[in-house]
């Protein structure tokens, strides 16, 4: 009797006892949960491995009698970090459940987690719930702590493993930039053309708008008012994605990335806008050096001006008292003024200079459709003419390679031809690309370049800053000097098209409406001086000031 009770006061007193019962607990059966991953959408659409992994887990929790509580991933997650949506919803079911889960079934260590050391808190933690991951192709008991540090040693090894395929990645991706080839998607107004040998890149319709957006934002229009243009012609940018787009060297020919350390590498892509109207438009940013160029209606010839003996640039301000505008040279010891009723008025009459009069309309598209065949049907033959020659240098430059490759040209002689045949390449190219302007619509376009050379000075009156600015850009790429002793501008370059419009109403005082039977008579119709590529850019370059410039303004 005495040792019955000394036994009931040992089970009663034993509540009191602290710590866990380490003793292995009989519950009859053990649940689990089945995850599968793998690392790239790739292998997920080929469904390498996925099936093979569900496949081995379900093998072993049918020979160890568990039971099967759910399955996660079944998708691709990269095990390198662990935020990943269906590795957290395992987790928190495992966590949540009702049903006691005794056991995470995966493949290998690798498919649970590659973090190392996050892995091994991870486990930690769940072994602390009662809940261990079981590897079903590396059995490992983790309850006994020689399992434990194995299990961990393996966690840091898939780490280790990951790290080095990441760094042997970058490396890969860094050689591939400094040779000039972009990775990732391409730039808004780029695509890259599928199925070449060769990464090419090419510009799209899109890059055209884009390359609008940084004209507009070198004349000082704002981000905003860019946008709405943009809108209108069918391109609709975000606010944050367009000032990336302006910051972004890619569009003049250079590559940026964070793999280059901080460096600048030339691409092999096109080029959509020159280095100098890339940091053009980019000088409205407030950066030390440069001063952003407020829009101003009533100074749309500020900067775009210089005076003829010096080269300085005009500059503007406001007397407050008079309440009048004037332009100023901006320089110590050059005084000069001017109100801006005179150089307005004088800039009207130096653009009456390249005028045509109305009565001239109809003769003047007649002619200006017969020199956009010809020039249309030239431009045809002359790009096949470079093509040929790129072609033909690629050719030189692949034997050059071959033979220095099998030992038949030494490296000196190697690097020298190299650089030959790549800026002989550039110069074809960028030629090439002049003659490639994509220019819609010509009857249109025609119309409107007609009725512009009709009315030139009250087009010019009629625009807001942006437009006026524009329309100088347009027809005076280079500028205008203003020489004050006989108050008068001049220019060295006027676009072509409007230079041969003038010389057909100057030359005969009027212009008569051709009649012409075949091509070849065209040919008289187009002046010696009339270069084909400068042609076609300028074109282009009035179709972009039509986009700008209402009609009737022109009317």
């Amino acid at each position: 009797m005495k040792e019955k009770n000394s036994l009931n006061n040992e089970t009663l007193l034993r509540k009191f006892a602290k710590g866990k019962n380490t003793e292995a607990k009989e519950t009859g059966v053990q649940n689990c949960v089945i995850y599968t991953r793998v690392s790239s959408k790739e292998q997920m659409d080929t469904n390498q491995s996925l099936e093979w992994q569900k496949k081995y887990c379900d093998d072993y929790a049918r020979k160890n009698c568990l039971v099967i509580k759910g399955y996660f991933g079944g998708t691709y997650e990269s095990a390198k970090s662990d935020e990943r949506k269906e590795f957290n919803r395992m987790l928190k079911f495992v966590r949540a459940s009702k049903e006691k889960i005794s056991y995470i079934l995966v493949y290998s260590l690798d498919r649970f987690s590659r973090t190392g050391d996050s892995a091994i808190y991870i486990a930690s933690e769940l072994k602390k719930v009662g809940i261990n991951i079981m590897a079903v192709t590396q059995p490992i008991d983790t309850n006994s702590h020689a399992g434990a540090l194995q299990q961990n040693i393996q966690f840091i090894f898939s780490k280790y493993d990951n790290d080095l395929r990441r760094q042997k990645t970058i490396d890969g991706m860094r050689e591939k930039l400094l040779r000039g080839e972009w990775i990732g998607n391409a730039p808004t107004g780029y695509e890259f053309v599928k199925g070449a040998p060769t990464q090419t890149i090419i510009i799209n319709e899109k890059g055209e708008l884009i390359k609008e957006a940084f004209e507009y934002r070198a004349i000082g229009m704002t981000i905003e008012q860019i946008i709405e243009r943009l809108k209108v012609r069918g391109l609709t940018v975000p606010k944050q994605t367009l000032a990336e787009i302006f910051k972004n060297p890619f569009y003049c020919g250079k590559m940026s990335h964070n793999l280059l350390n901080g460096e600048l590498v030339k691409g092999k892509h096109p080029a959509l806008i020159s280095e100098e109207l890339f940091l053009k438009a980019n000088e409205l940013k407030t950066t030390a050096g440069f001063k952003v160029n407020k829009a101003n209606d009533n100074l749309p010839l500020k900067v775009f001006v210089k005076d003829a003996d010096t080269g300085y640039t005009y500059t503007g301000y406001l007397v407050k008292k008079k309440g009048l505008y004037y332009y100023k040279v901006n320089k110590i010891g050059i005084g000069i003024n001017r109100s801006v009723k005179i150089m307005h008025d004088k800039f009207q009459e130096f653009l009456k200079k390249y005028s045509v009069e109305n009565l001239h309309f109809e003769p003047l598209k007649a002619h200006l459709h017969y020199v956009w065949d010809f020039c249309t049907e030239a431009n045809t033959g002359e790009k096949k003419a470079l093509s040929l020659q790129i072609n033909a240098i690629d050719e030189e430059y692949f034997t050059l390679r071959k033979n220095h490759a099998i030992g038949k040209v030494a490296f000196d002689i190697y690097q020298e031809f190299s650089v030959l045949f790549a800026k002989q390449k550039e110069d074809l190219v960028k030629a090439y690309e002049k003659l490639d302007q994509k220019l819609s619509n010509p009857k249109e376009l025609i119309d409107f370049t007609s009725r512009l050379a009709c009315n030139l000075p009250s087009a010019w009156a009629c625009g807001d800053y942006y437009q006026k600015q524009t329309f100088q850009n347009t027809l005076f790429p280079q500028g205008v000097v203003y020489d004050v002793k006989i108050e008068h501008y001049r220019t060295e370059k006027i676009n072509s098209v409007i230079e041969l419009t003038s010389q057909l109403s100057n030359d005969s005082g009027e212009i008569k409406k051709p009649v012409l039977s075949n091509f070849e008579d065209k040919t008289g119709l187009v002046p010696y001086w009339l270069k084909l590529s400068n042609f076609i850019e300028d074109f282009s370059r009035i179709r972009k000031l039509k986009a700008f410039m209402e009609i009737k303004q022109l009317a």
